[in-house]
């Protein structure tokens, strides 16, 4: 049985993907930035039958980060699929930002992802299998930057999608993904899609065949331009 990690697999979208890849037989471990959330998650899952635990991850913190992959290696958990689905959006103007709030951004949308990847690809490539999927957003598309650092640390976060493509082995896919305006917390209540159509491409590339495409863009499922977005 392959695992995959889930950051921000408490609610919305995250908690969408966790259920999806438990049903496509993958343990998933269900990361949240309060233990107690996540593993509600993953009672709920296996509840219905699937595999699933929970990993405290507080992603503006190297040094949680570090500990909670410390803590998977101590478990001999070996990570097969990386969901970084986990990310901030404050609804400012970037030239009204204040440091603190531009350096969460960076640290939870783009230097977080590049954290795990960094921590759990070489067991990848060692295994010889391995999927990493970045929730972004159209957002992340340069002539479509959201609003304040949003649009900017997405758009970070597709470059490290595209350099991370050249330099990680072939049998590691490494892809982005929009999941559209999607009705949680964040994208709020008249949003135009739900949880599971915003989850189903991020399902998708976390369980590419072999031949599966990497170093993509996509939103349900088709390739979507990085700079149109």
């Amino acid at each position: 049985m392959k695992t995959a990690l889930v950051t921000g697999g408490n609610r919305g979208i995250g908690e969408a993907i966790a259920h999806g890849l438990a049903r496509e037989g993958l343990h998933v471990i269900v990361g949240a930035r309060e233990k107690l959330a996540g593993q509600e998650v993953a009672d709920a899952i296996k509840a219905q039958g699937g595999q699933a635990s929970s990993l405290r991850l507080e992603l503006t913190s190297a040094e949680v980060i570090a500990q909670a992959m410390a803590a998977l290696e101590s478990d001999e958990v070996e990570v097969d699929v990386l969901v970084n689905n986990a990310g901030v959006l404050e609804n400012q103007y970037l030239i009204d930002m204040k440091d603190a709030s531009v350096a969460e951004h960076i640290r939870v949308n783009a230097l977080a992802p590049l954290r795990l990847i960094q921590a759990l690809a070489p067991g990848m490539g060692q295994r010889g299998y391995g999927r990493v999927v970045n929730v972004s957003s159209g957002w992340g598309a340069l002539n479509s930057l959201g609003p304040g650092a949003y649009g900017v640390t997405k758009a970070f976060l597709n470059a490290i999608t595209i350099k991370l493509a050249e330099e990680l082995p072939a049998s590691i896919k490494i892809n982005a993904m929009c999941p559209g305006w999607v009705r949680t917390r964040m994208g709020g209540q008249d949003a135009t899609r739900d949880v599971d159509e915003a989850a189903d491409t991020a399902i998708w590339l976390a369980t590419l065949p072999d031949d599966g495409p990497t170093g993509g863009f996509f939103r349900d499922r088709k390739p979507i331009d990085w700079v149109e977005g």
